[in-house]
């Protein structure tokens, strides 16, 4: 990039910080910024990140970058980024806000070297608007049903890896923070299960279930347990780990969208992990068909990642990154927009609790179970979605810690009109253990 007339990079980065950011970048132009010995240690090794970053100044620019090299990170472990984000996140201070005279100056420079077009890694989606071009309307049947391949259908060997012996792709609950992630995704089953508080013989549903570790939970209960999910992979996975159980009698899965189940009155209903692909605008829809599906006197447990703050209806509430390389339409909203939702569909909201440290907890552990199969990982996957996942997994821990997100459990009762004794409807007190 370099000739007289040329900004060098260094330039290019005063740009955007204030000149005692504790960071050093060193440029592939020979330029560096910061101090020598910062803690922080950035290397820029190709100019083709400028040109990602004009095309696209924003967090995709910066992903695409990451993801096919064209910066690193002194000591980064990309099974494990987390550190370095930590380390990003603290600079946050110190980021200016340039004038459009300095922007201008920046673009010109980057573009007096002619329009190059940018590379696209192979592990990116696309975009919303290009999903919709080719008629995947968000949240129709057939687009979940895309969207669901694009994520789930990815390898089971692979998830097996990094999620460990319960497969199970959602929150864990810890005693503390040393419980082993088998011990804690054990508990979450067991507390989903105890707010439920089926007995041998009643009916579950379990929508968006998976592998099927629920299903398979309830099933040893003696719970006769149905699981839908529209990867077909997933399902395969769990109908041979229900015949290795010998639980066909009670355990049955489905590659079935939750609109077409023709059952009736169960006992249960959950959700766990699935409301982030339904679309904040569909959860009417969503819970109002919840509340068909279940026996008056039944329970719903609704468990899913939320937003600390409410946004304004019909924006989507997840960033480019996830939407382009982890869940397509993926979409969250607050805490109180939900329950508003449940209780609107006819529901009586008897608890809910926020599990917030127990998701930063489990995203650690899938990190570290990532880094041990690393080799195995790349080799299933390919370098670049392994990097993916690593950058995603730790992006999400931090993002949980900062309370940028939240993962919230509602359990509801559709109530019996008729009139029931209190005594036979539920308990008055909580009847599971916290």
């Amino acid at each position: 990039m370099g000739n007289g007339k040329s900004m060098k990079v260094s330039e290019m980065i005063g740009t955007f910080l204030e000149p005692d950011a504790p960071v050093r970048i060193d440029a592939f132009d020979g330029s560096s910024f910061g101090p020598s010995d910062a803690d922080l240690q950035i290397s820029i090794t190709s100019p083709k990140m400028m040109y990602q970053l004009v095309h696209n100044p924003n967090e995709i620019g910066v992903a695409r970058s990451y993801i096919l090299g064209y910066f690193d990170i002194k000591g980064i472990d990309y099974a494990d980024p987390y550190p370095q984000l930590r380390q990003l996140v603290a600079l946050s201070p110190y980021v200016r806000k340039p004038s459009p005279a300095e922007l201008a100056r920046l673009a010109a420079a980057v573009l007096s070297h002619g329009i190059h077009k940018v590379e696209v890694p192979e592990s990116e989606g696309p975009s919303r608007f290009e999903r919709i071009t080719h008629g995947l309307i968000p949240h129709t049947e057939k687009a979940d049903s895309e969207t669901v391949s694009f994520h789930y259908d990815l390898s089971n060997e692979f998830y097996s890896r990094f999620l460990g012996p319960s497969m199970t792709y959602t929150c864990a609950v810890f005693d503390t923070p040393e419980t082993s992630l088998d011990v804690a995704q054990q508990r979450k089953l067991d507390l989903v299960l105890d707010k439920l508080d089926l007995k041998p013989g009643q009916r579950l549903l379990d929508i968006g279930c998976g592998w099927g570790s629920m299903v398979i939970a309830a099933a040893r209960r003696g719970i006769k347990a149905l699981g839908v999910s529209l990867s077909r992979e997933q399902i395969e996975y769990g109908q041979e780990w229900i015949r290795r159980e010998g639980l066909e009698d009670l355990a049955e899965l489905r590659v079935m969208d939750y609109r077409e189940v023709p059952e009736r009155d169960f006992d249960g209903v959950c959700s766990i992990g699935m409301m982030e692909h339904v679309g904040a605008k569909n959860y009417q829809h969503y819970f109002n068909e919840m509340f068909k599906l279940v026996k008056p006197m039944g329970r719903l447990l609704n468990h899913q990642i939320t937003i600390s703050h409410n946004r304004p209806n019909g924006r989507p509430g997840t960033d480019e990154f996830l939407d382009r390389y982890i869940f397509p339409d993926g979409d969250l909203a607050s805490p109180g927009f939900i329950e508003s939702r449940i209780h609107d569909a006819g529901f009586n909201v008897v608890h809910q609790e926020n599990l917030r440290q127990h998701y930063a907890l489990t995203l650690h552990n899938w990190n570290r179970n990532l880094k041990a199969n690393w080799d195995a990982e790349v080799a299933e996957v390919g370098f670049e979605r392994a990097k993916v996942y690593g950058l995603y997994l730790a992006a999400c821990a931090l993002n949980f810690e900062l309370d940028g997100i939240q993962v919230h459990q509602f359990l509801a009762v559709k109530p019996d009109r008729e009139g029931h004794p209190m005594g036979d409807w539920y308990p008055l007190r909580p009847w599971w253990k916290g």
